[in-house]
């Protein structure tokens, strides 16, 4: 294609409108969130995330939501391993039903494995009889945040194994290498920062879910069930605008945090990709 034909207009007309569009999706309900936020003194603002149901609300999301991260990094591993190394039937239906959490209602998943998982339901039963209860504990919370969040790390983990030499591989093995030491020192070491990413992304969607995880949590204040996302819906069920910004203030912190993180792997892995 020769310089100056682009298939979309001139880049003033391009431009001023990515700029409206991310000034209207992005930039100013952000800002709105300060604006209502900082109406609030440091004391007030500080009491109201020092509260201790919200304390309790921060501790329950971000647990599980850490919890439920590591466990698909484990497990988001071996599904992107078993879809890019091996032929089965049924492979493309399944590498298809790994996108399932992002296209289902996050309240249907939620009341569905609230019921699966309650003392009458099919799995919650099971483990009933052993005196554990799944639905409206921390477990049933976790399992709802693996749920929404595994898609997160096999997307992210499963490019990098399909571009993997397997050159690599076999040298590890001349070498006199065994599987263990080839997996953690090889493929694992090449899986890093993708793998961080995944980690990354499925645990700053679990801190601010609420669809999937306000049916399972049960939002007991006294079994400390109550996740962050619905203190806020409570806040601003009361007309608390003010408080319920502050509290979304500090997600927000924490989200962009998460988000750096993010993009810092991302360019190293670029530099460290470009340098070979």
């Amino acid at each position: 294609m020769k310089k100056g034909k682009n298939v979309i207009p001139g880049f003033g007309l391009s431009f001023g409108i990515t700029i409206a569009m991310v000034s209207l999706l992005i930039l100013i309900p952000l800002c709105s969130v300060l604006v209502y936020a900082f109406k609030l003194s440091p004391k007030e603002f500080w009491e109201t995330i020092t509260n201790e149901n919200v304390l309790y609300a921060f501790a329950t999301s971000i647990g599980c939501s850490l919890i439920a991260a590591i466990i698909n990094c484990i497990f988001g591993v071996i599904l992107a391993w078993v879809l890019v190394r091996y032929e089965f039937p049924g492979k493309r239906i399944l590498d298809g039903l790994i996108e399932l959490p992002f296209c289902l209602p996050t309240a249907v998943a939620g009341i569905t494995l609230s019921k699966m998982y309650s003392d009458t339901g099919e799995i919650g039963k099971i483990f009933a009889k052993f005196g554990i209860k799944i639905s409206y504990t921390h477990i049933g919370l976790t399992i709802a945040l693996v749920f929404i969040g595994l898609p997160f790390v096999v997307r992210a983990i499963q490019p990098v194994l399909e571009k993997f030499d397997k050159q690599y591989e076999e040298a590890a093995y001349m070498l006199g290498a065994d599987k263990k030491t080839t997996f953690f020192k090889v493929i694992l070491s090449e899986l890093r920062p993708a793998l961080i990413t995944g980690f990354g992304l499925a645990f700053a969607r679990g801190i601010g879910e609420y669809g999937s995880v306000i049916y399972i949590s049960g939002n007991s204040a006294k079994e400390h069930t109550q996740v962050v996302s619905y203190i806020i819906m409570q806040k601003l069920n009361y007309m608390d605008y003010n408080s319920a910004t502050s509290i979304a203030l500090v997600m927000l912190i924490i989200s962009f945090l998460l988000l750096l993180l993010i993009n810092i792997v991302q360019v190293k892995q670029s530099r460290r990709t470009n340098n070979v």
